[in-house]
């Protein structure tokens, strides 16, 4: 139910900025040694500070961004504006089987290094989990037996970073809806130990306030490993309005003991759910991303889907992660204020 990327023009662009700032190069031996030693349990930094207090960072690349350009060129300059309202908000870039090895290390560093030059924090999406979306616009994912070498790969190439990783999208509210999930929560636990022991703040997705009941997402949240990680996201590429989804996430909290903390997806939910999920119309941008200061256990509101990008072919859109225009422009018309 997520948008996967398209990845042609993408990679392209990252892994150019990557190679001209000299930090774009193939994970060295030591690394992949490291990431199939795998890493043990970790203590759990949800007691930290906020490792999103410094805020997100802009991406390398964003479709958006790229839009802006073409439609300024194209003398299409109210076009253009509109993007820009999108491009120069910071999202969060996704990473899944799309990626060889190699790529994944560069498009890791690339963002790491540009997110620095910002002093600000890069902002990651795993989207590999085996059976992903369960045969749906967005499906797909790593084999059961990669999966577990692929997350440690990233651990291990965002130790010392400023870094924090949203784990697998719908992966936990689709828990036993198809076959090939192997076991999904374990793998889910791995990968948080994983990036806790590299310094990486792990959030766990859980969903959103109107899907699984909190009492069933806890108890999965709990299986996967949450109370190993930073906490938990949710609303990620949906549109439930920002105070439901934080009443929900302060249930989720409350039923694991009140430690972990959470992120909200708010890029689509200025003007709430509007009846479908894919492609929806009447949506709106949401709040800016900006980070939590409410005495609640929030760390950040985030843009983790990127706005503007299809949700899939399905109400008139273009295949999953493509620019879909049509969408992009009613977004921006549409948003909160």
């Amino acid at each position: 139910m997520r948008s996967v990327p398209r990845i042609s023009s993408a990679l392209a662009a990252v892994l150019a900025l990557a190679f001209a700032a000299g930090v774009a190069h193939a994970a060295p031996a030591s690394a992949h040694e490291e990431a199939r030693r795998g890493a043990g349990p970790a203590v759990a930094p949800a007691s930290g500070p906020n490792p999103l207090a410094r805020g997100a960072a802009l991406p390398t690349h964003s479709a958006a961004a790229q839009a802006a350009s073409d439609a300024r060129v194209q003398g299409r300059t109210a076009v253009a504006d509109a993007f820009d309202v999108i491009a120069r908000m910071p999202t969060a870039t996704w990473l899944g089987e799309w990626y060889s090895d190699a790529e994944l290390v560069q498009v890791l560093r690339a963002e790491t290094a540009a997110a620095a030059a910002q002093n600000k924090v890069a902002t990651f999406v795993m989207y590999a989990i085996p059976a992903r979306d369960c045969s749906a616009y967005s499906q797909g994912g790593l084999p059961v037996e990669r999966y577990g070498e692929w997350a440690r790969l990233i651990a291990q190439t965002l130790r010392g970073t400023a870094s924090a990783v949203i784990v697998e999208p719908d992966a936990l509210s689709m828990l036993g809806e198809c076959a090939g999930q192997g076991p999904r929560a374990t793998l889910i636990r791995d990968a948080v130990r994983a990036l806790t022991a590299a310094g990486v703040a792990a959030y766990i997705d859980a969903g959103n306030a109107n899907w699984v009941p909190p009492e069933t997402m806890a108890q999965r949240l709990r299986d996967a490993g949450v109370l190993d990680g930073r906490g938990f996201s949710t609303n990620v590429s949906n549109f439930s309005p920002t105070a439901d989804e934080q009443r929900y996430a302060e249930r989720l909290r409350a039923l694991l003991g009140g430690a972990p903390r959470y992120v909200i997806d708010t890029s689509r939910n200025g003007r709430g759910w509007q009846g479908t999920w894919c492609n929806p119309s009447g949506v709106g941008l949401g709040t800016p991303p900006s980070v939590g200061t409410d005495g609640s256990g929030l760390d950040a509101l985030l843009w983790i889907k990127r706005p503007g990008e299809s949700d899939g072919t399905c109400n008139g859109g273009p295949a999953a992660g493509s620019w879909y225009e049509q969408a992009a422009l009613e977004l921006v018309r549409n948003r909160a204020l």
